[in-house]
């Protein structure tokens, strides 16, 4: 490989000279050329002006040495402060420095001596490659720092709504993940899949913002808790979701109006996940209002009430208790129509009527053996009574 040639000691020192000149003119040329420099906060103008005049510096001590490995990163863009990527973006950055590039380019043929331009335009097109590799790096750290700490956040505004704390703090970094303002909120939970779960979150974070979704994330434990924003359709966002959590139970908490509602749901979700197992069958994803059964099994108190609200209270006040009384003849008994229209001592069409009347009641049909399931324990539990408590040892 043939060495570039080097610069003569005439026109390094006719170069250096110009050194000041050739940053002011670049600062003057960002402002003439780009309309969002000149919009930005004066701090910020002045920052950028520093990185202008901190790369010419560095240029120039290339220029004039060691042109084998240019080290830019901490010479050019360590003068200023990492919060400028958040001002700036990287395209707006790669603007200015074709904009200096360009300038450095025109005036630096005109300062070396005669017979050296073409050898100065060179150093020009190979130190701005190395910039540019520079700032490309500067904004990849900025960028997985950044996405470092908005998971940070996401975990930290999850576990608070799985708490139940819609406090200030929370608040407050819910409004930093860009959560201020977000309504229709729903809750999916599934299983972790297997191996590094990294690239598992920014797909689901891609899968809901395809859909028109917002989401966080949450890998916690065994299980993947996620927080849907401006969900029109909640099944549609999990069955979106589910291709990238893994295998097992994946259950849909009920939607609420916005994330400080959102403790209800997500409670309900994961409650459905740890409860699904008992219902080998159940679709994915499953509402976590049809595991109500499984969930009242493993404890979950509201889903107990709800049982109570949802399937005993109606039957109870329907038809003066005789749809109640029909729901556990025909459960208890297994003598289907006739015995159990024997067992009632009524006409085998009064039980029909009475069975498509608790279908109405209370949108269960003892036809169907998990509806079926779902009433038994509901009638199991309110016999139990309201405080059912374990018996000592």
């Amino acid at each position: 490989m043939i060495a570039p040639a080097r610069p003569s000691e005439a026109t390094r020192a006719a170069v250096a000279r110009a050194a000041g000149d050739l940053g002011a003119a670049a600062v003057r040329q960002m402002e003439a050329d780009h309309a969002w420099f000149r919009s930005l906060r004066a701090e910020d103008r002045s920052w950028v002006g520093l990185v202008a005049q901190a790369g010419i510096t560095s240029f120039l001590e290339w220029f004039g040495g060691d042109q084998d490995r240019p080290a830019v990163t901490a010479d050019v863009f360590g003068t200023a402060p990492r919060e400028l990527t958040r001002s700036i973006s990287l395209a707006q950055t790669l603007d200015l420095l074709r904009t200096v590039i360009a300038v450095v380019e025109r005036d630096i043929a005109g300062l070396a001596v005669p017979g050296e331009a073409d050898t100065a335009r060179e150093a020009v097109l190979r130190y701005s490659r190395e910039v540019a590799f520079a700032a490309a790096e500067v904004y990849a750290e900025a960028a997985e720092a950044r996405g470092a700490w908005d998971a940070r956040l996401e975990s930290l505004v999850v576990d608070a709504v799985i708490r139940g704390e819609a406090d200030d703090s929370m608040q407050s970094r819910a409004a930093a993940l860009g959560w201020g303002a977000v309504t229709a909120v729903a809750v999916v939970v599934g299983s972790t899949p297997s191996g590094a779960t990294g690239h598992m979150v920014g797909e689901l974070h891609r899968t809901a913002r395809r859909i028109g979704c917002q989401l966080l994330v949450a890998v916690q434990g065994p299980r993947v808790v996620c927080i849907g924003g401006g969900v029109e359709d909640p099944m549609a966002l999990a069955r979106a979701l589910d291709p990238h959590l893994g295998q097992g139970p994946l259950v849909l908490g009920p939607a609420v109006p916005h994330l400080f509602a959102a403790g209800r749901s997500a409670r309900a979700a994961i409650s459905g996940h740890t409860a699904a197992p008992a219902w080998p069958h159940a679709p994915r994803p499953v509402p976590a209002d049809d595991l109500l059964a499984e969930r009242a099994l493993v404890g979950d108190m509201p889903a107990r009430n709800a049982l109570t609200a949802r399937i005993v209270r109606p039957l109870a006040d329907a038809g003066g208790g005789s749809l109640l009384e029909t729901a556990a003849a025909w459960l208890d008994g297994g003598l289907g129509v006739e015995g159990t229209a024997r067992a009632l001592i009524v006409h085998p069409n009064t039980v029909r009527y009475r069975l498509a009347g608790i279908e109405k009641a209370t949108g269960y049909d003892l036809t169907d053996p998990h509806d079926a399931q779902t009433v038994r324990i509901a009638l199991a539990l309110h016999r139990l009574g309201p405080v059912a408590r374990v018996a000592p040892r």
